[in-house]
């Protein structure tokens, strides 16, 4: 049973334009369930934050009122930062501030989805350990070459709490509601979400590769997660085969069986959706991503790059938003 009543814990959400609605949904829902708990007590309690106090659309259009604007929090209140798409454009310079303000208060704070780079651009994330959607994980990586990028549903680093976002939004929850008062209320929320397997943080993020177990297992699966943890120095296909103890004639066929084309070609496509990743969200010059991502010379990089996503590498990037722009 819950235990005896006591203050409810708060909640802040700031909400940045383009959010993910899903991942907010997900978070508020644990918490608002767990307050029709035939106990009766209230175990918490929130309020909706913007930049100016005006509603705020998600990326998908849906709006959402919200209280007030970048209010006085108080020490008691956790902070959630909900971020999607534009995450980079929208945390302006007065949302920055802000945060930076209230989190030196000593609060509990933390992000969802892309609310994590939110709080690497106000500079809180130095030596932590934090997660993010696996889409921006590469371009933390990259420029955040002191905080430990896991590849995980959320992550708890003392009081800054991140989580990849969407239903991983409610994993996270669960957990906080674990420790704040125990499994039963867990559970009870749980139950009511008709969420019967509430995940682990070292939970995968991607169904795409758990449900191909040919890809995920096996001397296949080694050969996929050496090409991944070797994007700025590829190996040679005969290293790879030798690291997993095949021959490399071994090695093409798996790739050809499985994949439909050869292990050099599944490699540089790797190397080139990195490159995509870090050519729209970072302000890396063409000539530094083509270095992290393992090519010898630009015009192999832009003739690579090109083959495959109709354009230059110049070209993705003028046709994209710095993430570092000058903050309003």
């Amino acid at each position: 049973m819950p235990p005896e009543a006591t203050t409810p814990k708060a909640y802040a959400f700031l909400l940045i334009p383009g959010y993910s609605q899903l991942g907010f949904a997900c978070a508020l829902e644990a918490l608002s369930l767990a307050n029709l708990h035939p106990s009766g007590q209230v175990f918490y309690t929130w309020r909706l934050i913007s930049e100016t106090g005006d509603p705020v659309a998600a990326y998908n259009g849906v709006t959402t009122e919200v209280d007030v604007a970048l209010p006085a929090l108080g020490r008691h209140e956790t902070l959630v930062v909900c971020a999607g798409h534009d995450a980079d454009h929208n945390s302006t310079r007065p949302i920055l501030n802000w945060i930076r303000r209230e989190v030196r208060k000593g609060m509990d704070f933390g992000a969802l989805s892309s609310g994590t780079y939110t709080l690497a651009l106000a500079g809180l994330l130095s030596g932590k350990r934090v997660t993010t959607h696996w889409e921006y994980r590469d371009t933390l990586t990259e420029i955040l070459p002191d905080v430990s990028i896991e590849n995980s549903l959320y992550s708890v680093d003392g009081r800054i709490f991140t989580t990849a976002g969407g239903a991983a939004s409610m994993d996270m929850m669960l957990h906080r509601i674990r420790d704040d008062y125990g499994t039963d209320l867990a559970t009870w929320v749980a139950d009511q979400m008709v969420y019967t397997d509430p995940r682990g943080p070292a939970h995968g993020q991607r169904l795409s590769r758990r449900t191909r177990p040919d890809l995920a297992h096996g001397k296949l699966g080694v050969a996929l997660q050496i090409m991944e943890n070797n994007l700025e120095d590829p190996l040679r296909p005969d290293e790879i085969a030798d690291a997993v103890a095949i021959s490399t004639r071994q090695l093409e066929r798996l790739f050809a069986k499985h994949l439909g084309m050869s292990p050099k070609r599944h490699y540089l496509h790797l190397r080139l959706e990195k490159a995509r990743g870090l050519l729209r969200q970072t302000t890396l010059s063409v000539t530094d991503i083509c270095v992290v991502c393992g090519f010898q010379s630009l015009s192999h990089f832009s003739k690579s790059y090109r083959g495959t996503f109709g354009l230059s590498p110049g070209q993705e990037k003028r046709g994209t938003r710095d993430i570092w722009p000058d903050r309003r």
